[in-house]
């Protein structure tokens, strides 16, 4: 990812929570191997509701540095978009009945956060020189806003909405299944967390309950308090996680349903 590629990342933060709510564009960073030599690449992948016809103009008026052209673009209906996004576009649809899809033997660590004003430039910079030490880094911002934002942060127990332009999701794989390769991979993957802590939510410090994260903290067993789950909890949940809290403790007092990371009941 050149200096280039930075600016647009840069410039992407500023607009992508801005922009019609018919358009999403989000930022993927990862790696290639061209030439023998390893390279970071970012990608911008867009999902527009509507025709290339009207996508064109939009596109120049909100971001004309990325330089969209009508064969940049492919029409495809809506179902075949989620192909196109957790798949491999051309794939039969049915592909999203297959309950056994796996990360073909890798094994991955995944961490996330909440960005709510744009991150300095010179910190992409620091995160391709990062990525070049992986062999298999991601990072993927999405765009938050729109429709997300107009809903209360209280109203739903998802809470992270107005205020927060995008997340993040970091991830790195492996192949090797032994404790080093473990280690290693793990270690790169919380010091980039630690990077980037001066540059995104805080007290709490956010994270997205779908890219479950066990370094935040877990149960360990049906005895533990509501407190000790706060240290995860409020990550998650924020100012909700009482209220959930309160449910839990009237239909499960006892904590039969529960997991790593559940919500324990408040009585």
């Amino acid at each position: 990812m050149g200096a280039s590629m930075n600016k647009l990342v840069h410039r992407w933060q500023s607009i992508g929570a801005e922009l019609d709510q018919n358009l999403f564009i989000r930022v993927i960073i990862d790696n290639s191997v061209e030439g023998g030599q390893r390279r970071v690449k970012t990608t911008f992948q867009a999902l527009f509701l509507g025709g290339v016809d009207k996508l064109i103009p939009l596109m120049n008026q909100k971001f004309p540095e990325i330089g969209l052209r009508a064969q940049d673009c492919s029409e495809m209906s809506w179902i075949e978009s989620i192909m196109f996004f957790n798949w491999k576009s051309g794939q039969p649809l049915e592909t999203m009945l297959n309950r056994d899809l796996r990360y073909e033997d890798l094994y991955f660590k995944a961490k996330s956060d909440f960005v709510q004003k744009p991150v300095p430039e010179n910190v992409f910079e620091e995160v391709t020189k990062r990525f070049l030490e992986q062999e298999t880094p991601l990072m993927i911002l999405e765009p938050l806003g729109g429709k997300i934002s107009e809903v209360s942060e209280s109203e739903s127990p998802y809470p992270h909405r107005r205020g927060n332009i995008y997340n993040i999701q970091y991830m790195v794989k492996w192949r090797v299944n032994t404790v080093e390769e473990m280690n290693r991979h793990v270690t790169w993957m919380i010091m980039l967390y630690d990077y980037m802590t001066p540059y995104v939510s805080s007290s709490p410090r956010g994270a997205y309950l779908n890219y479950r994260d066990l370094d935040l903290g877990n149960n360990t067993g049906s005895k533990t308090s509501f407190e000790d789950a706060r240290v995860w909890g409020e990550k998650y949940y924020r100012g909700n996680f009482k209220k959930l809290g309160l449910v839990k403790g009237k239909i499960d007092p006892t904590n039969f349903f529960r997991n790593e990371q559940s919500i324990p009941p408040l009585l």
